[in-house]
C-alpha cells in the first residue's frame, strides 16, 4: 500500500486518537473527580456525556462546513480546540467548570470523526479505500489503549507515600497529558494535502489533479480524475444544499442504511461500556487495581481486532463484518446478563473489620445478609454509608461482597469489544464514507453523525442511574436485545459497497439525483 497515504490517513485520523483516549481516560477520572466534587450518578453522567453532546452539534455542522472552508482547514482548528480542552479540564475547580471544558474537547472530537472519512475515502482508491478509513477506528483503539495504560500507572503510582500524586490531583495529571497527542495532532496536519475531491467540488481542477497525481503516481492518479470528471457533475455541485434534499426519492435507501448502522453503533452500549470500563468490572467483585488493569486488556483487545478489520475489510467485504460482528455483540451482552444475574452478595463482620475506611462499622447491621441483585445491596451500604464514602471505597466493598463467576462476565465484555472493533466500530465510517454522493456526502454524514452522538450521550448519560436502578443483569440483556433486533435488520437492508469507486457506487446506489 502507499505509504504517503498511509501517513496521510493516519495523521488526518489522529483526532479518534484524542476521542479513544478521552473516552477511556474519563473511567479512571471519575474514580476520583467523582468524590471530590460529591457528585451523584445524574451528575456523574453528564461529566461523562457532555463532549457527546457538544459533539451533536459539531457533527450537524463540520461535514457542511468543511465543504465551505475545506477539510484540512477545519481539521486545524479541531486540533487546536483539543489542547485548549486538555488544559482547561486539567485546571478545573468546580464540576461546572470540568463540565464546560470536556463540551470544548466534544466539539473538537465531534468534528474530527466527520471529517476523517470524509477526507479519507476522497484521497484513497476502491482497493484501499476500507483499510484507509479503519486507521480512524485503528487510532480511536489505541487512544483507549493509551488511556487505560495511563489509568493504571497513574492509579498504581497513586498511593499513600507518594508526595506527587495524591486522590486530589491524580485526575487532573490523567485529563492534563491529553495536550501531547493534541498538539502533534496540531502540527502535523500541516503536512497533509487538501482534499482532491473538495478541490473538484470548488472547481480547482488543476489543483485536484496536482494532489492525486502526488498521491497515486501518474497512471493512477489519471484514472481517479477519470473517473471523477466522468461521473461527477460539477454544474449541479454549485446549487445549494438543504436537509430536506436528504429525503428524496432516490437517496432515500441510502439514507435508512445509513440511520440504521449508525444508531446501532451506540445503542447497543460500546460507550458507555469504554466510559464505564474501571466501574463495570469494579461491579464484579475483582477490586479496584484489578479492574484497572482489565482497562488495559479490553483496549489491548480493541487493537488486536481492529487490525483484524483492517486485514478483512477490503477482502471479505462491509456486510459479512457488520452481521458477523452485530451477532457477536448479542450473544456477548446476553452472556454478561446472564452472568450479573447469577451473583450473589454478602458482607461478613470478619469482611466489615478488614476495611479501612471510616465508618465502616455501620456496615455490621448488614452481615451475613444474602442479596440476590445488586441494587437492593448497594441501596443497602449507600444509605448506611452515604454516597461519597460508597464511591471511594465501591471497589473494595464489592470485592469482598460479591459472588460471580468474574470469569465468565470478563469473556462477554471482550468478547463485545472484540466484535465491535472489527465490525461496527470501523465498518460504519467506511458505509458512511461511501453510500453518499460527493454533493451530499458532508451533508449526509453530519446528520448521521449528529443522531449516532445523540444516542451515544443518552446511554452514557443513563447508564450509570440503570445500573442503580435496573441493575447489571438487566442492563446488559437491554443492550443484548436491541443488539440482535439490530442483527435482523441489517441481513434484510445492507448492501455490499467493496471494490468500488465512489463514483461507481452513486451510480449504482443513487443513479440521477
Amino acid at each position: 500500500m502507499n505509504k504517503k497515504l498511509v501517513f496521510i490517513a493516519f495523521v488526518v485520523s489522529l483526532g479518534g486518537f484524542l476521542f479513544g483516549f478521552d473516552a477511556g481516560i474519563i473511567s479512571g477520572v471519575m474514580s476520583f473527580a467523582g468524590p471530590e466534587f460529591e457528585l451523584n450518578e445524574i451528575q456523574s453522567g453528564w461529566v461523562v456525556s457532555s463532549p457527546s453532546f457538544a459533539a451533536m452539534i459539531a457533527m450537524l455542522f463540520s461535514g457542511r462546513l468543511s465543504d465551505i472552508v475545506g477539510r484540512k482547514k477545519l481539521l486545524v482548528f479541531v486540533a487546536f480546540l483539543y489542547a485548549i480542552s486538555a488544559v482547561l479540564s486539567a485546571m478545573a475547580s468546580s464540576y461546572e467548570m470540568l463540565y464546560m471544558a470536556r463540551m470544548v474537547g466534544g466539539i473538537a472530537f465531534g468534528a474530527a470523526l466527520v471529517l476523517a472519512p470524509i477526507y479519507i475515502a476522497e484521497i484513497s482508491t476502491s482497493e484501499n479505500r476500507g483499510k484507509l478509513v479503519t486507521l480512524q477506528q485503528l487510532n480511536i483503539v489505541f487512544g483507549f489503549f493509551a488511556a487505560f495504560l495511563s489509568n493504571y500507572f497513574f492509579n498504581k503510582y497513586n498511593t499513600p507515600e507518594s508526595s506527587f500524586l495524591t486522590d486530589e490531583n491524580v485526575w487532573r495529571w490523567m485529563l492534563g497529558v491529553e495536550l501531547v497527542p493534541a498538539l502533534f495532532y496540531f502540527l502535523f496536519l500541516f503536512f497533509v494535502p487538501k482534499s482532491p475531491r473538495w478541490l473538484y467540488l470548488k472547481e480547482k481542477i488543476e489543483d485536484a489533479k496536482q494532489v492525486l497525481t502526488e498521491l497515486h503516481g501518474i497512471e493512477r492518479g489519471r484514472a481517479e480524475i477519470a473517473s471523477i470528471e466522468e461521473n461527477s457533475d460539477a454544474n449541479e455541485n454549485k446549487s445549494p444544499l438543504k436537509l430536506k434534499d436528504l429525503l428524496k426519492r432516490s437517496l432515500r435507501f441510502i439514507l435508512v442504511v445509513g440511520l440504521v448502522v449508525g444508531v446501532l453503533q451506540q445503542i447497543t452500549g460500546i460507550n458507555a461500556v469504554y466510559f464505564y470500563a474501571t466501574s463495570i468490572f469494579k461491579q464484579t467483585g475483582i477490586g479496584t487495581d484489578a479492574a484497572f488493569s482489565s482497562g488495559v486488556l479490553l483496549s489491548t483487545i480493541s487493537v488486536i481486532f481492529t487490525f483484524v478489520a483492517i486485514y478483512l475489510i477490503d477482502r471479505m467485504g462491509r456486510r459479512p463484518l457488520l452481521l458477523i460482528g452485530t451477532a457477536g455483540i448479542a450473544v456477548s451482552l446476553l452472556l454478561c446478563a446472564y452472568g450479573f444475574n447469577e451473583a450473589k452478595y454478602q458482607l461478613t463482620e470478619d469482611s466489615i473489620s478488614q476495611f479501612e475506611f471510616s465508618n465502616s462499622d455501620k456496615l455490621l447491621p448488614f452481615a451475613d445478609k444474602v442479596y440476590e441483585n445488586d441494587i437492593d445491596f448497594k441501596n443497602d451500604i449507600k444509605s448506611a454509608l452515604g454516597n461519597k464514602i460508597y464511591s471511594k471505597n465501591d471497589g473494595a466493598i464489592l470485592e469482598a461482597a460479591t459472588s460471580i463467576n468474574a470469569t465468565l462476565i470478563l469473556i462477554g465484555i471482550l468478547g463485545f469489544i472484540a466484535c465491535f472493533a472489527f465490525s461496527l466500530g470501523p465498518v460504519m465510517w467506511v458505509l458512511l464514507s461511501e453510500l453518499y454522493p460527493l454533493k451530499y456526502r458532508g451533508l449526509a454524514i453530519s446528520v448521521i453523525a449528529f443522531i449516532n452522538s445523540l444516542i451515544s450521550s443518552l446511554v452514557q448519560l443513563v447508564f450509570p442511574w440503570e445500573l442503580s436502578n435496573l441493575g447489571n443483569a438487566l442492563t446488559f440483556f437491554v443492550f443484548g436485545a436491541i443488539a440482535l433486533i439490530g442483527f435482523f435488520i441489517l441481513l434484510k437492508i445492507l448492501p455490499e459497497t467493496k471494490g468500488k469507486s465512489l463514483e461507481e457506487l452513486e451510480k449504482e446506489l443513487v443513479g440521477a439525483v
